[in-house]
């Protein structure tokens, strides 16, 4: 069950990061999931690093951190995909 719930707070995370950076993304669902997953993790570490605490469980701070930590790896995902073009 905790795995779930990690797929779909990525999933959430996901979707409102894809909402707050509006683009042409050729992605599917998958990648979005991936995104919200790694972004909730890098969220997480950069808040763990600039003393905003720990990420302990799903809480509205853990949220705020991994959108922003997903917005961070969209960003980054989009400039390696347009280079690639």
């Amino acid at each position: 069950m905790r795995i779930l719930s990690w797929i779909v707070f990525g999933l959430v995370a996901g979707v409102i990061a894809k909402w707050l950076l509006p683009g042409r993304d050729p992605q599917g669902c998958i990648v979005t999931v991936a995104l919200g997953i790694a972004g909730g993790i890098v969220g997480g570490w950069i808040g763990t690093q600039m003393g905003l605490g720990t990420v302990q469980g799903f809480d509205i701070g853990s949220f705020f951190l991994a959108v922003g930590g997903t917005m961070i790896l969209l960003y980054v995902h989009r400039m390696l995909v347009s280079r690639k073009r």
